[in-house]
């Protein structure tokens, strides 16, 4: 079941400049540690801030209910129940389960500014979020499907660190 994390685009926009809640963990690994549990193509998005490819995973037609956590670390992060077809290549959502999940940071990479979304608990870059989307935030949270995965059925714990 979801909790609402009650977020809009100006709480967004403030917690990109001011600072993310302190997360209920924190999760840290080496450089060498992650690379020995992610594939490349994980640890290129995720620790690298790095892109895949629109219309490259079959997660974006997915909407089984569920959950979605960070491949990195097994935080809980989003609600299938918030995830919406956005067209744009990548799995959408309205909004995380928890305010203190998702951290925002500014992004003036590629000659524009955006607000891109991490992991709150191991920093993996998880894609960026948007004033675009559906009712009831307006937020489009653009995530790479390859930082994240469906959570086991009936897990409600996140994975050992």
């Amino acid at each position: 079941m979801m909790t609402r994390s009650n977020i809009d685009w100006r709480e967004v926009l403030a917690l990109a400049a001011n600072g993310s809640p302190a997360p209920d963990r924190k999760v840290l690994k080496t450089e060498a540690e992650w690379r020995q549990i992610l594939t490349p193509e994980e640890y290129r998005v995720t620790r690298t801030a790095g892109t895949e490819r629109p219309f490259s995973s079959e997660m974006c037609g997915l909407f089984a209910p569920g959950l979605y956590e960070c491949v990195c670390c097994g935080t809980p992060l989003f609600d299938a129940g918030s995830k919406f077809e956005s067209g744009t290549g990548w799995p959408s959502f309205t909004e995380p389960v928890a305010l203190n999940v998702v951290a925002y940071r500014v992004d003036s990479s590629h000659g524009m500014t955006r607000v891109e979304t991490l992991c709150n608990v191991c920093d993996a870059h998880l894609g960026h979020v948007f004033p675009d989307g559906p009712p009831p935030t307006g937020l489009r949270f653009c995530i790479n499907a390859v930082s994240l995965r469906k959570a086991a059925a009936g897990r409600s714990d996140t994975a050992p660190a």
